[in-house]
């Protein structure tokens, strides 16, 4: 029996600081616990964008079914390739432009299957409603924050970014409405103190800052809270506080230690950059996305590792020319070469944060078990600016709704949509259709 209630919006309290708890099994009603399907463990949705498509035959794995071996470019998702769901042959016409801008079409129409209006000036833009979006809105009564659009590159809507194409295509995935556009955060400073410190409305900007001064971490203001807590609650869910509390401090610390080494800066219309390492950034945005999962504050994440026709240099790689440059291989060895290092740095990225959603327990599986990831790109081949046989990873279980471990393959050309549809589905909003030709859910995602 339970000694008592506890509901999933408890919030640790102390002075000018509230911080949210992951989800426990006190929270859980005392039968079938977080067993597959329980409606009362949540399902949560990512969606990981990635530009500029793939060097496309490193990318398709050999074999069908459950039978199937990763590809070159795969070959990261090793740890969690019983977690992964390749589906191969699914198009995506609606990303296609009429002529050129391929990269701002195919990202326009990414998660909304509706054609983007072809502009350069932000104000005369239009879409579709993107799927996260509707889920976000579906969910809003349960979680704190309705979702979370972040991302490594900044930017406005200002300008054109490829062949006429507004900005505002290039530079986000989730759209709100058809002329909304939902702006990214690409400072995971901000985003911690958007999951941790500004939760409380009380908490002022000079609390917080004199928090940072003192080196205090959000811990030691609810620590006392805490303390009363943990006496309440069993022995796993003890555990499971402390594993979160020290996932908490530990990217506390790591976010402290860019503050120490770089001087933050801040353009007119931009947020502040925390670190000018990709790699640093990408880690702490995978983190902050399995804290925001865990403790129920958000169900719907967006990240876009990169922009729309993104020319970062990957220095690190030992490459001197942009991602977009590398992607118009035009079928040279030495381009090929280079984008084969780019896209396996992705997929690693990608394996990051699975493996760290299957480290979390929750019940009887993980947090992955009960998530929907989806890893995709605007376009197939880079070169080509192909819109078939799009490059699609989905992981997780979606709660039980969904059989990953298997590579499906599809010969008669199904729209993206239909996937979208199906996600949606999973995420409890019953729709049909979507998009300009989603005609109903994908089969196949389940055995």
């Amino acid at each position: 029996m339970k000694k008592f209630e506890l509901s999933r919006r408890t919030m640790l309290r102390g002075a000018g600081a509230l911080m949210a708890l992951p989800l426990l099994e006190q929270m859980m009603p005392s039968m079938a616990r977080a067993a597959p399907g329980d409606p009362t463990v949540p399902v949560r949705m990512a969606i990981f964008y990635v530009p500029c498509g793939f060097y496309m035959d490193n990318w398709t794995p050999e074999g069908e079914g459950s039978l199937w071996t990763l590809s070159p470019t795969m070959e990261p998702l090793a740890p969690v390739k019983d977690d992964v769901l390749v589906l191969s042959g699914l198009s995506h016409e609606p990303g296609r432009p009429e002529e050129f801008g391929h990269h701002a079409a195919g990202t326009g129409a990414f998660l909304s299957c509706v054609r983007a209006y072809k502009t350069s000036r932000s104000d005369e833009v239009r879409a579709g409603r993107t799927m996260d979006r509707i889920v976000a809105d579906h969910l809003r009564p349960y979680t704190r924050l309705p979702s979370l659009e972040l991302g490594l590159e900044g930017g406005d809507g200002t300008g054109s970014c490829d062949a006429a194409y507004s900005c505002s295509y290039t530079r986000t995935v989730s759209w709100a409405a058809p002329t909304t556009p939902m702006a990214k955060e690409i400072n995971p400073r901000s985003v911690f103190d958007r999951l941790f410190a500004g939760i409380d409305p009380g908490a002022t900007k000079e609390q917080i800052e004199k928090r940072r001064a003192y080196e205090q971490s959000i811990l030691d203001f609810v620590r006392e809270d805490a303390k009363a807590l943990e006496k309440l609650l069993g022995v796993s869910d003890q555990r499971k506080l402390d594993e979160y509390f020290t996932s908490v401090r530990e990217l506390e610390l790591q976010l402290e230690d860019l503050g120490k080494d770089l001087n933050l800066t801040c353009t007119p219309g931009l947020p502040p950059v925390a670190s000018t390492d990709v790699r640093v950034n990408s880690k702490l945005m995978c983190d902050l996305m399995v804290l925001a999962f865990q403790c129920d504050m958000t169900r719907v994440v967006t990240f876009m590792i990169g922009n729309a026709r993104t020319d970062r240099v990957y220095d690190f790689l030992g490459l001197t020319n942009g991602h977009h440059y590398y992607s118009h291989h035009k079928r040279s060895s030495a381009n090929y070469a280079a984008l084969a290092k780019i896209d396996r740095w992705e997929m690693e990225q990608f394996s990051y944060l699975l493996q760290k959603m299957k480290s979390v327990p929750e019940g009887t599986g993980t947090l992955l078990d009960n998530s929907l990831v989806y890893f995709g790109s605007e376009v197939a081949d880079g070169n080509s600016h192909g819109h078939r046989d799009m490059p699609v990873v989905l992981a997780g279980k979606a709660g039980g709704q969904m059989t990953p471990g298997r590579h499906v393959i599809y010969e008669d050309d199904p729209p993206i949509a239909n996937m979208l549809i199906s996600m949606m589905q999973m995420m409890g909003v019953q729709m049909s259709t979507f998009g300009e030709d989603g005609t109903g859910p994908l089969p196949g995602l389940k055995e």
